[in-house]
């Protein structure tokens, strides 16, 4: 299946984001040209948007959720701020980036089945795939593949925030996942679903959302702002972004502002 304008797009963002570590730049490498994962990710959209009705859930918004990871992940390494992996002297930098790319490409990998439980049932899909790439990028190092797959898992299981996560890493994935709402992400549910009902809310509020920036901040490392053409906006942040911020592990280092385009921005962090 060919991959849209927007994937390949995407792609090139991460693969820039990523010259300086080049075992995570094989990765991606790897992961892009696999064509079962593409067909996955492709399937999990289908059911997603046309039998559910629901927003992106495929391999557009997952490249995106890997691209807003990959970023945060450098802006904590170049202030300093060391991984959970690198804190616990279990793994180094790298580990710890191949393990959110792995997650950010795969955690939406359940919504093939459907919605509920789709982050268990993401792990279960994702497993044989996580497997034979660590096996690819690391064939002699037992360690760093049992490393690597295991915050893999927790960053893809805990992504929804319906369960306790607890390393810097699965708390970028969660975030970097909430992160991914503006209106693109909803225009063809909006487009393909005009009879209404109950959830048309998270469509129409991810409608509002122009654009959403992730740079170095002030007060913390990571500084998120968001802009939004009405109000609705808001309840795709308070309601979504920020419960899964409120269960991330990396939340010490992040602020928040939001606002309606020419207002001034609310300080939520």
């Amino acid at each position: 299946m060919m991959k849209s304008v927007k994937e390949v797009s995407i792609e090139s963002k991460i693969v820039k984001r990523l010259q300086n570590h080049p075992m995570c730049l094989e990765l991606v490498n790897y992961l892009f040209n696999d064509a079962e994962l593409q067909e996955m990710q492709d399937y999990a959209n289908n059911v997603s948007i046309k039998r559910l009705g629901y927003n992106d859930h495929g391999p557009v918004h997952m490249r995106q959720v890997t691209a807003n990871a990959i970023k945060m992940l450098n802006i904590l390494h170049e202030s300093g701020i060391k991984t959970s992996l690198e804190t616990e002297e279990i793994g180094c930098f790298e580990d710890s980036m191949c393990a959110v790319i792995l997650a950010g490409l795969m955690h939406d990998l359940g919504m093939m089945i459907g919605r509920e439980g789709h982050e268990q049932m993401s792990v279960t899909l994702a497993k044989p795939i996580l497997e034979r790439a660590v096996m690819q990028i690391f064939p002699e190092d037992l360690h760093r593949r049992t490393v690597i797959k295991s915050v893999a898992i927790e960053a893809i299981i805990g992504h929804m925030a319906s369960r306790r996560i607890h390393s810097i890493e699965a708390g970028i994935i969660l975030i970097a996942d909430g992160c991914d709402m503006t209106k693109g992400r909803a225009r063809i549910p909006l487009a393909l679903n005009t009879t209404p009902k109950v959830g048309d809310i998270h469509k129409y509020s991810a409608n509002a959302i122009n654009r959403i920036s992730i740079h170095r901040g002030e007060r913390k490392p990571i500084r998120i702002d968001i802009e939004m053409s009405a109000e609705v906006g808001f309840f795709q942040i308070e309601e979504v972004l920020i419960t899964k911020i409120n269960m991330s592990p990396s939340k010490q280092f992040l602020e928040l502002y939001a606002g309606v385009e020419g207002e001034e921005a609310k300080c939520y962090i």
